[in-house]
């Protein structure tokens, strides 16, 4: 559990699973331009471990989630929901001010 936690909340590590999320092959430049900001190093050293983790794969036609992946993907959902429920409770907040 702890080793999948800090691979997870290492920086732009979601972002990866986040972009791969469709099911649609990225190639590395549609990824790196997906995630603006991200250098090209740490983008490919993410790959390498989410690929390591069984949580991404290469192909031919460019990086995908595995079954595994999207599995992740599915356990995090509540976490999505939860998260636009806070938004807009945030948002509703920050208007009534």
């Amino acid at each position: 559990m702890m080793a999948l936690l800090d691979l997870l909340g290492r920086r732009w590590t979601l972002r990866v699973i986040w972009e791969l999320r469709d099911g649609k092959p990225q190639t590395f430049r549609e990824l790196q331009k997906r995630c603006d900001g991200m250098s090209s190093s740490v983008l490919a050293q993410r790959l390498a471990e989410l690929g390591d983790a069984g949580i991404v794969a290469v192909a031919d036609s460019g990086y995908t989630l595995t079954r595994e992946g999207a599995s992740l993907m599915e356990a995090l959902d509540p976490l999505r929901e939860w998260s636009g429920r806070w938004a807009r409770r945030v948002s509703a907040g920050a208007r009534s001010r």
